[in-house]
């Protein structure tokens, strides 16, 4: 494999990251890892993953490489980085036409169905929410790109929520929307030093109890503890052809990191090698592991094959790496103001040099450097994200705010017992005969 010389240093044990800093890299970088090793797989059958390379155990390409999650993630990062709390639709709308639809396609390399109907859709003048309106809209485009959310709010499961539907508000809707809330509030209660069962309890707190989202997500981690194909059968959609619904793609990655009690390599390898849309599922396995447990649990070679994004699926995003966006969203940048707009169309200004004590957002395609996002005032609470019950515990502060009440997974009615108890999940699961496997 060739090597990649632009990966940043690790730092010298003198500058060792503080465990937010660390767990904000291990959520990005281990989205980008679980992408580079899940494209491959890519709308496979187990089946067929197993015949050609027997098991995934690591990278099976001489030339790993993030897909378009890992671009998107880049791009709603910096966006993010640059407004924070007050990111609005406006915001996002007018980065996707500047950077993404009013610019030269490009390659485009691999962009979701979801993408391609929103650049559509604002090429042809219509604005969010109605850009949003196209047969795609329940897809997992928002879920892939959520981390950098979670990633941001610490220790805030319902502002990560609220942030990520704002950025979904441009491309998603419904399903496609819940979906991108769940992982964007699991990743934000794993940074705040949560425990899987934790983790899940607050994802599914920020979506309706009845959606499609959430009954799914209680399937597969009901089943967890039996393994991958338990976790593929409660949840796959037997012969249905789009891998990329977000119902079922948060579900089976939620359902990986369950079933590895959030271990990073077997998460991981878990959503690669249940197939479906595995560049997605085990990068949003990836970046849940990475919050819970940090970048040093991430393998070395896995992660030094990590290099800045080439660009192609977004050529705006070539030459951004995934840890400088997590550095930004983790408090090396918290004094930022707010930036100004964006630039008319076809302007690219050249960087001023940053002001002392500023940190500069590295080749940001979204103009200068600038000092770090002052937080909003606390918005209004996301109708979806309801307050946590009395005497339920604080998750530890995030880097942007004060600590808000961690959501307790509801007390199970019917529960299944067991393990699956301890998820704080009820209801029946659902397993598919393994006749149907050849199905899929």
């Amino acid at each position: 494999m060739s090597s990649i010389v632009c990966t940043p240093p690790v730092p010298a044990p003198e500058e060792r990251p503080s465990p937010l800093h660390d767990r904000g890299r291990g959520a990005l970088l281990g989205l980008a890892v679980g992408d580079a090793l899940g494209a491959p797989a890519e709308n496979m059958k187990p089946s067929e993953i197993r015949a050609r390379w027997g098991r995934i155990t690591g990278y099976v390409t001489d030339t790993p490489a993030g897909t378009d999650d890992t671009e998107y993630a880049i791009f709603s990062g910096l966006l993010l980085a640059r407004h924070g709390s007050a990111l609005t639709t406006a915001h996002v709308e007018a980065a996707w036409h500047e950077w993404i639809a009013d610019r030269a396609e490009g390659p485009f390399k691999g962009a979701g169905f979801s993408e391609r109907g929103t650049l559509e859709n604002l090429r042809r003048g219509l604005a969010a929410p109605i850009s949003a309106q196209h047969r795609h809209a329940w897809s997992d485009g928002l879920a892939m790109r959520a981390a950098p959310f979670g990633v941001f709010a610490a220790g805030r499961p319902a502002e990560a929520a609220r942030l990520v539907a704002i950025d979904g508000s441009v491309s998603h809707e419904g399903e496609g929307i819940y979906g991108g809330q769940a992982v964007a509030a699991g990743v934000a209660a794993a940074m705040a030093g949560a425990p899987p069962t934790a983790v899940v309890a607050a994802a599914l707190a920020v979506v309706p109890d009845d959606s499609w989202t959430a009954r799914s997500l209680r399937r597969a981690v009901s089943v967890a503890h039996r393994g991958e194909r338990a976790v593929r059968s409660a949840v796959v959609i037997g012969g249905y052809p789009w891998t990329d619904l977000a119902p079922e793609a948060v579900a089976l990655a939620f359902g990986a990191y369950a079933a590895a009690d959030g271990d990073f390599r077997d998460a991981v390898l878990t959503a690669v090698n249940m197939g479906r849309d595995a560049d997605t599922t085990a990068a949003v396995a990836g970046a849940l592991a990475g919050a819970t447990q940090g970048a040093a649990a991430i393998p070395g070679d896995w992660a030094a094959a990590i290099g800045p994004a080439r660009g192609s699926c977004l050529p705006s995003m070539a030459g951004q790496h995934v840890l400088e966006v997590a550095d930004l969203l983790t408090g090396a940048a918290r004094t930022r103001p707010a930036a100004p707009q964006l630039p008319p169309a076809g302007a690219r200004p050249t960087a001023p040099a940053a002001p002392t004590g500023a940190t500069s957002l590295p080749a940001d395609p979204f103009t200068e450097p600038h000092p770090a996002v002052t937080p909003a005032p606390a918005p209004e609470p996301h109708p979806v994200a309801p307050a946590s019950p009395p005497g339920t515990a604080l998750l530890p502060a995030g880097p942007f705010a004060e600590p808000r009440p961690a959501v307790a997974a509801a007390p199970a009615a019917e529960s299944p017992g067991g393990w699956a108890k301890d998820w704080g999940v009820t209801g029946p699961s659902p397993l598919e005969d393994e006749s149907r496997e050849g199905q899929r």
